[in-house]
């Protein structure tokens, strides 16, 4: 997609194309707007546009290119894993108003996650034979909607139909403009079978030029303030969850921490490397525990920075929130403080924020020097103590997930992307590459990793995406279509089998520590025993299947799959069985 510095430059004249119908001038205005692939779970809305892609074929168009995933979640979770590594938006299509049903926690997950993504679906046809792709089918009558998008509606943050031939190229630019506009996110577009299917001899349309999107600049009053609060701070945090998401951000907080000796915490909903893991000003994932003694906290794109049940900032702490929207406004209820924020990209805010702090560096010196000194032993207290607690469980029978996180660290490289849905304990990894480790959206909609590591994969193929689940979260992946997907885009499964649905059994102990439950080891509706052999599933694919009981064997095994699908080119998935709880 154009954008970047050249946006003022003037762009080509009109471009007219041969076509037969709407839906291939769909298809080529697509293409003109740098969309690389066209993920899609199809019904019979899809002909018109099934016909164009073999049209495009035939005049040796490749793009964009039709992926066929079998599970429109699947789907909606590949363009989130792609997006999240190239920022480009990618189109997926599903079936009418059951499709969408079954990809809308995709798209909540896209939506939370600030992911642009053009979510589309085909309309059931509304006329009853008087034109072309009108009602054939028993299914056009009971798959008609009132208002298809009020599904998803809350989700997105743009709807609408495509109504005629004419507006084929505005209502894409305008999808495109308001999914790539902060605060980024998906937005959804239905196409009724009657408006794809209407013949059309030529589209003329307007080339893409460079393209700028709106991004809110820092307030310079607001970067004044949190300077100031910075300078004068005895004990300053910094909480961050998603400021990765820029991999040119963390270079800029990197900075902006050494110059003024600024511990960085990750908050519970760590999405991605948002800060070099053995970096000294790298204090762990714990906000809650430096909390109480922080007198400034700066708090950077981090929807729930901490529990206030847990834990609160200490009276007179001030609060910088910094982010694209750092009240989170499409949240219906957060309440965390914020006595300066300061909308803007988090690259441009920590810029601003170094060029404010430069003057009052030398002043500050000695300061800055023994505070870092002292961050710098925590840090180094804190691994030690990490690698103590995973080499005492290196015995354990069943496996402790803290000694299979362990193993996971030990065996990743550079190529190696992790995608973490919960069970990875991300202290136990050694990280320094932004881009090398997401984890699942704040939405939690279950089962994401799968498809998102698919994405992965096919935005770096040369990676070695491997995904960190519980046995859990693979129920809800949609397996068999993403073992189908993988056949083409190999990655590693790691399974932390632990029978059980933990966090549901957390929350039973948490909420009621004597109850019934408790009392009677009694626990309904959280454990998944008998657990099947989820390592048949990936062989049954054509992929390389290994069970895993001893904890001496991990490594070895990870080895085995990194090696399936790094030399071999096919998907390996772990079955490694983990301690109940």
């Amino acid at each position: 997609m154009a954008k970047g510095k050249d946006a003022g430059k003037r762009i080509k004249g009109p471009v007219t194309v041969n076509i037969d119908n709407t839906a291939q001038a769909y298809l080529e205005i697509l293409r003109d707007r740098g969309v690389k692939y066209f993920f899609g779970n199809a019904g019979t809305d899809f002909a018109p546009l099934i016909d164009g892609f073999a049209r495009f074929a035939g005049e040796g168009k490749e793009y964009p290119k039709p992926v066929l995933v079998p599970h429109e979640f699947v789907a909606v979770s590949m363009a989130h894993g792609y997006a999240m590594i190239t920022g480009e938006p990618q189109v997926v299509m599903v079936h009418v108003n059951v499709g969408t049903a079954n990809g809308v926690t995709g798209v909540m997950n896209a939506s939370r996650a600030n992911i642009p993504l053009i979510f589309t679906a085909g309309r059931t046809p509304i006329t009853e034979g008087e034109v072309k792709g009108g009602r054939n089918l028993q299914i056009h009558w009971a798959q008609e909607s009132f208002d298809q998008a009020s599904m998803l509606r809350e989700y997105v943050k743009w709807d609408y139909e495509l109504r005629c031939f004419a507006q084929v190229e505005k209502v894409v630019d305008r999808a495109l403009n308001i999914a790539l506009s902060e605060p980024k996110g998906p937005v959804y577009l239905s196409l009724p079978r009657e408006v794809l299917a209407e013949e059309h001899q030529e589209f003329t349309y307007t080339p893409a030029g460079p393209k700028l999107y709106p991004k809110p600049g820092p307030d310079a009053e607001a970067v004044r303030q949190a300077a100031g609060l910075l300078k004068e701070a005895k004990n300053p945090l910094v909480i961050t969850s998603m400021a990765g998401k820029n991999p040119a951000a963390v270079g800029e907080l990197v900075k902006l921490c050494e110059a003024f000796a600024l511990p960085v915490t990750i908050a519970m909903s760590n999405l991605y490397l948002n800060f070099p893991t053995e970096h000294p000003m790298h204090l762990g994932f714990d906000p809650m525990r430096f909390l109480p003694e922080a007198d400034v906290i700066l708090v950077i794109e981090a929807d729930v920075p901490w529990f206030p049940i847990r834990s609160k900032p200490k009276p007179g702490a001030r609060v910088i929130q910094l982010g694209v929207d750092p009240l989170f406004s499409r949240y219906p209820m957060r309440t965390f403080p914020a006595d300066v924020p300061l909308a803007c990209d988090p690259e441009a805010g920590l810029k601003a924020l170094q060029q404010a702090l430069a003057p009052h560096r030398p002043a500050k010196r000695k300061i800055i020097q023994s505070r870092y000194q002292r961050l710098a032993r925590e840090h180094a207290a804190q691994r030690e103590a990490w690698k103590a607690a995973a080499e005492k469980l290196r015995k354990a029978y069943p496996i402790d997930m803290e000694w299979v996180s362990y193993c996971v660290g030990r065996v990743r490289d550079s190529r190696t992307i992790l995608i973490n849905e919960y069970d990875l304990r991300a202290h136990q990894v050694s990280i320094n590459e932004p881009g090398s480790f997401f984890a699942s959206p704040m939405s939690s909609g279950l089962g994401w990793c799968f498809g998102a590591a698919l994405g992965v994969k096919l935005a770096r193929p040369n990676s070695v995406p491997v995904i960190c689940m519980g046995d859990g979260a693979y129920h809800f992946t949609g397996a068999t279509a993403c073992h189908f997907m993988a056949q083409k885009l190999p990655v590693v499964a790691v399974v932390f089998n632990n029978q059980c649905w933990n966090a549901v059994k957390g929350s039973v102990t948490d909420l009621y520590p004597q109850g019934w439950a408790v009392r009677q080891g009694h626990f309904s509706l959280c454990d998944l025993e008998p657990s099947p052999a989820y390592e048949k599933i990936a062989e049954a694919f054509g992929g390389y299947g290994e069970r895993v009981e001893d904890p001496d064997k991990i490594i070895p095994a990870l080895k085995r799959a990194v090696k399936a699908v790094r030399q071999e080119k096919r998907q390996a998935l772990l079955n490694v069985i983990c301690k109940h709880p």
